[in-house]
């Protein structure tokens, strides 16, 4: 069953994306390693949010949280309206296929499929006929630079451009809601910036993306950074020259 999130204030645009109060634990009794303290965020459609802080300050694990990818240990995720963390596993992973683009920092491509079919594949997935699945994973390679790699296999493309396939993957879906985990740590400057230009263009008022990222150079896109240290949110500051690059 769906669980429709509520919101008290209709003049203001419910968040695309919530957390509250979101905890998470790794390991049990002296072994225990909280990893998440009390995290509360919310996106706004139409925001581009770049979460930065260093390495272990529990970037990762929060948006794996966010996609529904994993459950926290405690707390609730709003995501386009459903409560996912109080859905079946099944109910979730239906929330996460409609709404949701997710990039790893690892590309993680099909090695035995060609970089079109390892976008229109996702496609198919949700439902699309072959007949429109292709022309838009075509496009969608293309917007990326890599309309001349269409039938490279993941083993015949550089880190660079497999990762290109996966972003092109999560925006040829056109999810209400693009989430990131160091998109750009493969590409070199001018591809990276190239690619966070189309994650940019990707948010419009009816959309949302969250991206973690090191790259200071990538600020420039955001309407918010969100900095977290130790498992916990330390500032969200908003970005107020972000309508340069709509």
């Amino acid at each position: 069953m769906s669980h429709a999130v509520a919101t008290s204030d209709a003049a203001a645009p419910a968040p695309m994306l919530a957390a509250h109060g979101v905890r998470m634990t790794y390991g049990e009794g002296e072994l225990t390693t909280p990893v998440l303290h009390d995290v509360s965020l919310a996106i706004a459609p139409g925001q581009l949010v770049l979460l930065t802080g260093p390495s272990g300050s529990g970037k990762t694990t929060l948006v794996s949280i966010l996609a529904g990818l994993i459950r926290p240990t405690a707390g609730a995720v709003d995501v386009c309206g459903h409560r996912i963390t109080s859905l079946s596993e099944g109910a979730c992973a239906r929330v996460r296929r409609d709404h949701v683009g997710f990039v790893f920092q690892t590309d993680n491509l099909f090695p035995a499929l060609t970089a079109l079919a390892n976008v229109a594949e996702v496609l198919r997935l949700r439902g699309l006929p072959r007949d429109v699945a292709l022309p838009r994973a075509r496009m969608a390679l293309t917007r990326v630079g890599l309309g001349d790699r269409l039938d490279h296999r993941p083993g015949q493309l550089s880190g660079g451009q497999r990762q290109r396939v996966a972003v092109a993957r999560a925006l040829a879906s056109r999810p209400a809601l693009l989430i990131g985990d160091e998109i750009t740590s493969a590409l070199d400057g001018a591809t990276a910036l190239e690619v966070m230009g189309l994650v940019r263009a990707f948010v419009t008022p009816e959309t949302a993306a969250v991206i973690v990222t090191h790259d200071h150079r990538l600020e420039r896109f955001a309407d918010r950074i969100v900095a977290m240290e130790d498992g916990r949110i330390v500032s969200d500051t908003a970005i107020h020259h972000a309508q340069e690059w709509t």
